[in-house]
Parts: structure tokens; C-alpha cells; sequence
């Protein structure tokens, strides 16, 4: 079920490993066909995580700790960072942007969700996202800086929406990303013009004569007040895109059942939830059961495409021999006459995890670098605080 474009299994998260090169990245990471890592679904999903990846890296490669590859773990850490340490209150804004929340639709327009904007690098954005479920960065930050700054949508909805389709989607990393665009995390607005685009992006995306092709003052400007751009209608020349369903429960080919308390009664167990689809521990108690699960509140909340529901749903059938999707309540249920259950702990999961066994023993996800215990306002501060932790 999972996508050509980010197979789902381990030898293939190895695989993309394998291929990265640190000086190929650091000259083209700007670039949409530039020799970006395209690890991040593996990373989002517990596949592989941070620290194997710069380890097996810095095997083959220099890759000093300032090395622009190494600042990019970084990023996805710190935003982890401001996660554990803000909670939910990453979901709203951290602080005033240029302009007020209120000020703000709440809702993302149906143009911009069909890809006919009439601006191509956001259009092209759009089909790419749908068609991959996957975007480079630049692409991102140039959807998000269109959508907040020139049509006045609120960057919650924005975030809320991209996060769906996106395979990679990690809530720390997206929903923060769309604040620092936005300068509810930053103290300025991210923005981009039409030469930005044409020197980054291939010549489709090229915006020439549409509202991006302006200068930054004046995009600044545009920024700071409280009208957004026009809609474009009805009259561009490239048909609109179908938006893919958002799914709050696996579709029924991905194979999920109801949980079954016979099989691990009286059992040790494993959980395999969806952001740890790694091996489990070598050291489990003999005759560990396997079970993945799904479960219903959290993607009550935070809906996810097929093409992401079939790449957690494959890497799940290849680890666990069980895979239960239902409510906490019957997980809880189907749970309570284990021996024991373990999985690892992430900031997704955790408080769905601590429902289901009151002695739920979470292990530790291993981390890049060293935790920061003080709460850091900025990246550049938590950067200076912490350190490899190798």
C-alpha cells in the first residue's frame, strides 16, 4: 500500500541512508531537485532514528557538528524540544505575528485545497503534496508564507491540513514550522517572491506576472495589513485538483481488527505504535508478544491520507503479529490481563500510551543531542545549550 516514492521498510529507509552525501547536500539543499536526505518519513515514523542516522553518516563523511546536515537534526530536536516543554500550547500561537489571530480566516480556501490558486508554485506544491505525499522544505515555507501572509488564513489551518497528507508529518516539526513562517514563533514573517522561486524551483514553478511577483517590501507590506489577495475564480486554464479524503480510521484494505484479549492474556508485550515501526528490543522477556496498534481518538483528531495510513499499516504487518485499531477504552480492555507492556516513548503517543496500562513502561526514544532542561525561545539559544550526545 505504501508509496513508490518512500517504500515501506527498513532496508529501504537503509537504502535512502545509504545514499546521502553530506558536501551534495549542503550545495543543494535550497534547491526542489537539489540532494535533499528524503529520510524524513523514516524519521517521523521511528524507522530510523537521529542518532544512527548521523552515526552511520559520520562513518563514511567529516560531518563536524556545524556541518549543515547536523543543523538540521538539530532543528527537528529542538522543535521536540519546545514540545516537551510547551505541550498543547504549540497548537496556538505563541506570540503576536503581524497580525492578529483575529484578523485571520479560520478556515484554508477551497482554491488553494484544489491547487488552482493561479500562482504555480503553489499550485505545483499542492499536486505534488496530493500525488506524494511529500514536499521539500522550500516548497512548504513558500505554501505556508502564501497561504498565512497574502490569503489571511490562520496558520493553524494550514498546518492542520498539510499535516494530513503528509506521510512525514511530525506535529513539533509542522505545526512550529507554520508558526516560525508565520512569526507567531519568529519575530518576523517568512516571505517569498517570484525570484526566490525561479532560483530555486524548475521552470514550471516559475510565478512570473502573479501576486508573489513583487519585491520583499512590498510583500512586507502586504504581510502587516489585513487584506488578503483575491481568489482567482473560475477562469484558469489548468483544470482543479480533487482533494484526497482525510481518513480518521485505516482504510479497510490496510487490515486492522478489534482488539483480542485472548491472544496476549497472561503475556508479556510489546506495542508498536505508529511512531516507533522499528525491531523491537533485543532484551523483551522470552515470548514477547508483538501488537501494533492504532488508536481511535488520536486519529479522531489528527486525520491522515491512505498514502500515509498504507505506509504505517505495511511497516506495522512487518513487526507485530497483531494489529488492533479501536478506542483507548477497549485497548485498555484487551490489555488488562497482559503480564506486562512496553513500548517507546514519544511525545505522540505518550498520553494515549499511559491510558492503556496504568504501568505502561515506556523506554526512552534515544535522541541526537543532549537534552536542554531549561525552556529555549529560539533555536539559536537551545543550539548554543546543547551538544552531540555521542
Amino acid at each position: 500500500m505504501s508509496t513508490s516514492l518512500f517504500p515501506a521498510s527498513r532496508e529501504a529507509a537503509l537504502a535512502r541512508l545509504a545514499a546521502v552525501r553530506p558536501a551534495d547536500y549542503a550545495r543543494s539543499r535550497n534547491a526542489l531537485d537539489g540532494a535533499v536526505t528524503r529520510l524524513s518519513p523514516y524519521l517521523s515514523h521511528g524507522v530510523l532514528i537521529l542518532p544512527e542516522v548521523h552515526d552511520d553518516i559520520a562513518a563514511r563523511f567529516a560531518l563536524n557538528p556545524q556541518h549543515k546536515l547536523v543543523y538540521e537534526f538539530g532543528w527537528r530536536e529542538y522543535f521536540h524540544h519546545v514540545w516537551e516543554h510547551r505541550g498543547e500550547a504549540i497548537f496556538a500561537s505563541l506570540h503576536p505575528g503581524p497580525l492578529p489571530d483575529a484578523a485571520c480566516a479560520r478556515t484554508l480556501p477551497q482554491d488553494i485545497r484544489a491547487g488552482h490558486t493561479g500562482v504555480p508554485a503553489i499550485d505545483r506544491a499542492v499536486a505534488e503534496l496530493y500525488a506524494t505525499g511529500y514536499l521539500h522544505n522550500h516548497a512548504r515555507m513558500w505554501l505556508a508564507s502564501y497561504v498565512v501572509h497574502l490569503r489571511k488564513v490562520h496558520w493553524r489551518a494550514g498546518a492542520d491540513w498539510l499535516y494530513g497528507h503528509l506521510i512525514d508529518g511530525d506535529l513539533a516539526s509542522n505545526h512550529l514550522s507554520w508558526q516560525w513562517v508565520a512569526g507567531t514563533a519568529s519575530y518576523k514573517p517568512y516571505l517569498f517572491n517570484a525570484e526566490n522561486v525561479a532560483k530555486y524551483a524548475p521552470r514550471e514553478w516559475h510565478s512570473p506576472g502573479t501576486v508573489v511577483d513583487r519585491s520583499y517590501e512590498a510583500l512586507d507590506r502586504m504581510a502587516r495589513h489585513a487584506d488578503a489577495v483575491a481568489a482567482p475564480g473560475t477562469s484558469l486554464a489548468i483544470p482543479a485538483l480533487d482533494e484526497p479524503p482525510l481518513l480518521a480510521a485505516p482504510p479497510p484494505q490496510a487490515g486492522y481488527r478489534a482488539p483480542d484479549a485472548r491472544t496476549i492474556a497472561g503475556r508479556d508485550v510489546w506495542v508498536v505504535h505508529p511512531w516507533a515501526l522499528r525491531a523491537p528490543p533485543a532484551n523483551l522477556p522470552a515470548q514477547t508478544v508483538i501488537v501494533a496498534i492504532a488508536v481511535a481518538e488520536w486519529h479522531a483528531r489528527w486525520t491522515w491520507s491512505a498514502k500515509r495510513w498504507g505506509f504505517v499499516a505495511d511497516l506495522q504487518s512487518s513487526l507485530a503479529t497483531h494489529r488492533w485499531f479501536a478506542d483507548a477504552a477497549s485497548l485498555r480492555a484487551a490489555l488488562a490481563d497482559a503480564r506486562s507492556v512496553q513500548a517507546i516513548d514519544d511525545p505522540h503517543a505518550r498520553s494515549l500510551l499511559r491510558q492503556l496500562r496504568d504501568d505502561v513502561a515506556l523506554r526512552p526514544l534515544p535522541r541526537l543531542f543532549a537534552p536542554v532542561e531549561r525552556p529555549c525561545a529560539s533555536f539559536s539559544q537551545w543550539w548554543h545549550r546543547t551538544r552531540i550526545d555521542a
